[in-house]
């Protein structure tokens, strides 16, 4: 069985994960998949590249809560989230949140949940190499509407 969390930093083939979600499950009726990729922008400066960091432990085990609370939101029959760290260049894939379930519309509100979290409250920070130098920033964004929409606030995460 593979893992519903994977913080690595190797990139990852989409086809193959997808493929390792449905395995076997015959009740399956819909995948939905999110691929983040790096930009070569953000907040007005160009980005050569970014570096991620995160807390070894404590991001898998923020992350698996939250797929947790998915499985309890909606009715769905599995969660794959892989997120890279290290060194990344624009282009480069960075996030994958793929949800199986019988019907379309637990997969997307599931996929989003899982993003939105991971968007606003996963554990990661960035180095950005910008032309004016190198810095690093807080990888979530306060999106408190991103949030609401779950009935959640930063504050109760």
């Amino acid at each position: 069985m593979t893992a519903r969390v994977s913080i690595q930093p190797a990139d990852f083939d989409v086809s193959a994960e997808i493929a390792a979600l449905r395995t076997q499950d015959k009740r399956v009726g819909a995948v939905c998949s999110f691929i983040g990729t790096v930009r070569d922008r953000n907040d007005g400066s160009v980005v050569s590249s970014m570096e991620l960091e995160h807390y070894p432990g404590m991001t898998e085990k923020s992350i698996e809560a939250m797929i947790d609370e998915a499985f309890k939101r909606f009715d769905i029959y599995g969660a794959r989230v892989i997120h890279r760290v290290g060194l990344l260049q624009p282009l480069d894939q960075i996030v994958l949140v793929v949800v199986s379930s019988a019907h379309r519309g637990e997969s997307f509100q599931a996929c989003e949940f899982l993003m939105d979290y991971l968007k606003t409250q996963a554990p990661f920070w960035k180095k950005e190499q910008t032309p004016e130098g190198a810095r690093w920033v807080d990888a979530r964004v306060s999106d408190d509407q991103a949030l609401a929409k779950w009935g959640l606030s930063a504050r109760n995460l």
